[in-house]
């Protein structure tokens, strides 16, 4: 995780700690790409997955340092695929672009959850704008590979999610999609609707595939970033 350790978003469903850059040091370490580059090569990593807090309060979201980032795991381990996990920079195409041009082999934007929740769910996110976040990356680097996730428990129905779907697939947005079972990380966040059955996780692949997904990854302990390796070889697999 890049861009610092607090976030300036307050997600319901997320313990990241958060911060208001208003009086107090908010500043990036210049050194942080390096850094990661370094980490990633002592642990001779092959597949590295890069994400990030928020950062509304940078001009650039933070796409920069992400392209910096990138590129520096690009030179420190030639051989590794990498992973951008990213989050949606207001909706600037141009730091989506910023990212993409530093030639990440997968792009992930979470879609998180489905449109009705987002207010309370993720109350700075955009539903919208996500989708666009998403679709955008697909039609600037169509021979990147595009992934989004979302969590199911928070009160969401079955018809949500597979509108969800439908929404990601008529954009033509994400090649591959991850379900998964939310669970809450402390007593301030949101709490846990409903525990999803093995049977409905089953026939949400299901449906996603009849869609036209790639993959689709469900399940209760599914996450984005889980085995991400493993799901970026069998969707290519599967192209």
């Amino acid at each position: 995780m890049i861009l610092g350790n607090l976030c300036t978003r307050w997600c319901g469903f997320c313990s990241v700690p958060k911060g208001n850059p208003d009086g107090r040091d908010f500043g990036l370490d210049p050194a942080e790409p390096a850094n990661v580059a370094r980490m990633a090569a002592r642990m001779k990593l092959s597949y590295v997955v890069i994400t990030s807090v928020n950062r509304d309060d940078l001009a650039d979201g933070g796409s920069l340092h992400f392209a910096r980032t990138v590129h520096e795991v690009r030179r420190a381990v030639p051989g590794a695929r990498v992973e951008v996990l990213t989050p949606d920079f207001q909706g600037d195409r141009a730091a989506v672009a910023r990212v993409l041009d530093a030639g990440p082999d997968v792009f992930n934007h979470n879609m998180e959850t489905v449109r009705r929740l987002y207010r309370t769910v993720r109350p700075q996110g955009n539903y919208d704008r996500s989708l666009d976040v998403i679709s955008f990356a697909k039609s600037y680097r169509p021979d990147i590979l595009t992934k989004s996730g979302l969590m199911v428990g928070l009160g969401e129905t079955a018809v949500e999610v597979t509108g969800l779907l439908h929404d990601l697939r008529e954009r033509g947005a994400a090649d591959v999609v991850t379900i998964g079972q939310y669970l809450q990380p402390s007593a301030r966040n949101l709490p846990v609707v409903s525990y999803v059955t093995p049977a409905d996780f089953e026939e949400y692949r299901r449906h996603g595939l009849s869609l036209g997904f790639r993959m689709v990854f469900s399940g209760p302990f599914v996450r984005s970033s889980y085995m991400a390796d493993k799901v970026s070889e069998e969707a290519a697999l599967a192209s």
